[in-house]
Order: C-alpha cells, then structure tokens, then sequence
C-alpha cells in the first residue's frame, strides 16, 4: 500500500504543493532581506545551485570505475564515461578480430601478415584516438586514451622498431627465398608470442571499459551453451563439436 502511495499521482500533485508553498514562502521571506542578510542568502542559494549542477554533470559523465590489470602498471582504476566506454568497444574489437592477436606456431603462419595486421592495428587505433573527443575527466583516474596510447607505445611501437626494419630487409636481400629461411624466425617468433601475449591483457581491459560481459569468453570465440529446458534433449553447439 505504501509503495503504491508513493507512486501514485497524488502523491506528486501533494509534493508539488508543498514545494511551491515552500518557493513562493522563501520568495516572500527574501523580499523583506536587506543588507548583509541578503548577501548571505543570495550566496547560499548560488552555491546550491553550483552544487546540484556539478553533481548532475558528474553522474552524466562519469558511469563507473573500472579496474584493470595492465602490463607494466599492475592494476589501474580506470574512469568509464559514456564516450569512452564507445571508443573502448571500437579498440577492443579491431584488436580482438585481427591475425595479429593469433598465435603463431613454429612452422605456421607467416611473421609478414602478423607484422602487417600490427600495423593496421597501430594505425586504427591512432585514428581511433585521434577522432574522439578528449574525455572530460572528473577524477584524476585515467581513461581509455591512456590505455590505447600505453599499448601503442609500451607493445606496438617497440615490436615493430625493432623486427619490421630487420625483416624487410632480409626480405629485399631475398625476394624469391621463402620467410622460413629468414634467419631471424624463430626468434621473432618467440618475441612476437611474448609481446602477443601481454598485448591480450590490454585487449581484455579495452573490453573491461567498454563493458562487454563475459569479456574472455568473447576474446576466445566461446558460445555459452543455452540453459536446459526440462523435457527436451541437450543440444550441444557446433563450436563444441568441432
């Protein structure tokens, strides 16, 4: 009964009898104000103004803090706005559909197409960065630009530095010699694991900011299986026959 009081229509038409009551009596009260009085309220009654303002644009632009555990700096609390929590979906896709996230097992694959699809990646994520808006920050925690430009400049950049400039020049040197005879290979390929590896982390946490449920689940294809219902058979799905 009291829950359907509270929502009730006349519920609210008494409430807002009472609030006006309440403004036109401060109203008629402030009229007869003069002098340090006067100041007094006017400058109570900016403040509190300034006040719910500042609380209504916090709550608009900040959703929620996130933590994430990010290579090289343990775990963050990262602010999640509804802006980023955009421009974090957009990263964690690109980055979780690419080759260059796929591990490459001694003698399969190619270095080239991974090396090619790191670089599509630095440069989607760049663009990515580039066109969204600054995030308004309303803590001092850090966001999601801070954790694409970390990836691009803590893993991308100094993997591709380092092993783009010395393949492509055995490459030149040996136009007809297949990448398997690149001297080179087997190493790049275990830096490349290493690198692939803490490159998933920062993966998982532009998931965790954009809010993706189950976000490991995605990362690695998984299909949930659908609940039982009882009296019909179990089917399992063709992911799980395969």
């Amino acid at each position: 009964m009291l829950m359907r009081w509270r929502g009730s229509r006349w519920l609210h038409i008494a409430l807002g009898l009472v609030a006006g009551a309440a403004v036109g009596l401060a109203v008629y009260l402030a009229s007869r104000l003069t002098g340090p009085a006067l100041f007094a309220l006017c400058g109570t009654t900016a403040g509190g103004v300034a006040a719910v303002v500042a609380s209504a644009y916090s709550r608009f632009f900040q959703l929620a803090e996130v933590t994430v555990s990010v290579p090289q700096f343990s775990e963050l609390r990262f602010a999640v706005t509804r802006d980023n929590k955009q421009t974090a979906w957009r990263l964690f896709v690109e980055a979780v559909t690419r080759v260059s996230g796929q591990p490459l097992a001694t003698g399969t694959g190619l270095v080239r197409e991974a090396m090619t699809s790191l670089y599509q990646l630095f440069a989607i994520t760049r663009e990515v960065l580039s066109e969204a808006a600054p995030t308004i920050r309303t803590t001092g925690r850090p966001t999601v630009e801070h954790l694409g430009i970390a990836m691009l400049n803590n893993e991308l950049r100094p993997f591709l530095s380092t092993w783009h400039p010395r393949l492509r020049a055995w490459e030149l040197a040996n136009p007809d010699g297949p990448e398997s005879a690149w001297p080179d290979d087997a190493e790049c390929r275990a830096e490349l694991a290493a690198m692939q590896l803490r490159l998933l982390r920062y993966v998982e946490g532009l998931g965790e900011l954009a809010q993706v449920p189950n976000v490991e689940d995605v990362m690695g294809g998984i299909i949930a299986e659908p609940p039982t219902v009882p009296g019909q058979p179990t089917r399992r799905s063709a992911v799980a026959d395969q």
